[in-house]
């Protein structure tokens, strides 16, 4: 018997519809599942709930109703225990999602037949220095940001690849992204694609004051240092786009691969360029 786990973004108005329906088709077809604990409340099955933390103890994969937000949150929690994860994309864009609510029938069916392929996508680690002391560590499955506020002026950046310097970025910031995440926040900078398959650290200047300044391709096995200073205060660490941390001149921040990785479940036959050219709306047909 397969043992399925739901989780779902309550702030998407179809969360709850969806969940429902899903939890209905596994069940008649004899599966095992288990809700997070506000889905379980929120359609009446408190019998199902399970803590987020605890999903990997109690399910063999792992359904996330959402976007590519509510996925990202997800694999951050779980980064270590090895769930595979379907994303159900709820969403916009959805590049990490490999269901759609319209076909929930076929997804039920491919999830209880095994007939899926599992890709372990690379994560990063990136952990933070103040005056030498180590103050926080933090996984991402996109990307590391370092960026200036809203309203101020230009931060500066030096680029170091292991003990070697690269460059000296003033701008916006920059972005270091697993190939996950060069669809994301460092393709609207202007960062190539990477395919999912290919283990690689990526750097993308933001809005350099530069015209010489160019996205970079490093090895995963190296680490990635970042040294940043400005006149003003307004700076910040971000993990994901989704948290972060107010930085200060003379902050260091060490970015390699991350030991864990995130299981993504895709269908059989399926091409990250079919998906690719689906989301970007046949723009390179």
């Amino acid at each position: 018997m397969k043992r399925i786990g739901i989780t779902a973004n309550r702030g998407k108005a179809e969360a709850r519809i969806v969940a429902r329906e899903l939890l209905h088709l596994l069940e008649a077809k004899g599966a095992q599942v288990v809700l997070d604990e506000s889905m379980a409340r929120i359609l009446g099955r408190p019998e199902l709930a399970c803590p987020v933390h605890q999903f990997h103890e109690r399910a063999e994969l792992l359904c996330v109703l959402g976007g590519d937000g509510t996925l990202l949150g997800i694999a951050r929690q779980l980064a270590g225990h090895a769930l595979p994860i379907l994303g159900i994309n709820l969403g916009t864009l959805g590049f990490l999602s490999e269901a759609e609510p319209d076909n929930l029938q076929v997804a039920a069916e491919s999830l209880l037949s095994g007939a899926y392929d599992v890709e372990r996508r690379m994560m990063l680690e990136a952990t933070l220095y103040r005056q030498g002391k180590a103050l926080a560590t933090y996984t991402a499955m996109n990307d590391i940001g370092i960026a200036k506020g809203s309203f101020c002026r230009i931060i500066q950046c030096a680029v170091y690849l292991d003990e070697h310097y690269v460059a000296t970025f003033n701008g916006d910031g920059v972005i270091i992204s697993s190939p996950t995440g060069s669809t994301a926040y460092s393709l609207s900078a202007g960062g190539p694609i990477v395919a999912p398959n290919v283990e690689v650290l990526l750097l993308t200047p933001v809005a350099p004051h530069s015209l010489t300044a160019r996205p970079m391709v490093f090895s995963a096995d190296q680490v990635i240092r970042v040294e940043v200073d400005a006149v003003h205060r307004e700076m910040g660490l971000s993990i994901d786009g989704q948290f972060g941390y107010r930085l200060e001149g003379g902050d260091v921040i060490c970015v390699k691969r991350s030991p864990h990785v995130t299981p993504l479940i895709k269908w059989k036959g399926s091409s990250f360029f079919e998906v690719i050219r689906s989301k970007l709306q046949g723009e390179w047909e």
